[in-house]
């Protein structure tokens, strides 16, 4: 297994330059961290020039890059609307044109969709049968670039598209394209699977990327309240060998902990320092209990 960490640990803002990404790169790689998960967005934006760039700096500090992906509105593959579908499309595949300039080859989220969702509509019939037939022709230019696409799973206060591993599977059947994936996340699989190794169990084969954090959106390993050691136990179990990122959030303020509800502070009022140290923790403890 890969280990790394979303970018925006560190931030209360999503926003983040070419600037902003060569000191991630540099600190993740210092931590230890293999895995850098960077927004999709923000390489969709980026200019050949900076991600060849960020590429070069990111390989001389054995880095590997994974794109996280919550779209927005107007880019959303389950929209009645068919010009919005195919905003949606010409986005990802612009995405998926880019990402072998960094040499990445997992595009990861919510791509099904638009996060946060806003419930407006809650069609779920209709929302797959459209999204499912976009992501099969971005599921094939995927594949046809070796790229992976996993789809989180997400809780129902985000979604109602899919909600737990069940679904997942069965939306990816439906999309039928090799390069289409679940991705399962464990604060998400904390509200809504029954038992969470089972689920690891059932996605078998279909997980395609793994995110882990604790009830709360802690690190993990900071409160334990997810079962690590049998979480462990169920990956090896299916022969998991990819990518196992924390998605923390323990800031509160800002675009972050506005959109992830952080409304109070969750890391002690730590310092910047106090902060490399708590995910540099989690980290030993995930390499440790997941060995």
């Amino acid at each position: 297994m890969k280990f790394g960490t979303l970018y925006s640990y560190w931030s209360t803002d999503w926003a983040c330059n070419f600037d902003g990404y060569v000191a991630l790169v540099k600190k993740a790689s210092e931590i230890g961290f293999d895995i850098l998960e960077i927004s999709a967005d923000h390489v969709y934006h980026m200019s050949v020039s900076e991600l060849e760039k960020l590429n070069e700096i990111r390989k001389s500090h054995g880095l590997i890059f994974t794109l996280n992906s919550g779209p927005a509105k107007q880019y959303d593959l389950a929209s009645a609307d068919e010009a919005i579908r195919q905003q949606g499309m010409d986005y990802f595949t612009h995405i998926l044109e880019k990402m072998p300039i960094l040499q990445a080859d997992t595009l990861i989220g919510a791509i099904y969709s638009y996060w946060p969702c806003d419930f407006v509509t809650t069609d779920k019939a209709a929302a797959w049968e459209r999204s499912a037939q976009c992501l099969h022709i971005i599921g094939e230019a995927a594949a046809q670039r070796g790229i992976s696409i996993a789809l989180e799973v997400l809780n129902r206060n985000e979604t109602y598209i899919m909600t737990n591993c069940e679904e997942a599977v069965a939306y990816c059947k439906k999309v039928n394209s090799s390069a289409v994936k679940v991705l399962l996340d464990t604060y998400h699989m904390n509200i809504e699977e029954d038992d969470i190794p089972a689920a690891i169990r059932y996605a078998g084969p279909w997980l395609g990327h793994f995110h882990v954090g604790e009830n709360n959106r802690k690190l993990p390993g900071m409160n334990n309240s997810i079962d690590w050691p049998a979480v462990a136990a169920a990956l090896h179990e299916i022969g998991y060998n990819k990518g196992v990122v924390m998605e923390p959030f323990i800031l509160s303020g800002g675009a972050v902990g506005d959109a992830i509800r952080v409304w109070r502070d969750l890391s002690d009022n730590a310092s910047p320092q106090q902060m490399d140290e708590y995910i540099s923790r989690s980290l030993d403890f995930l390499k440790t209990t997941f060995a």
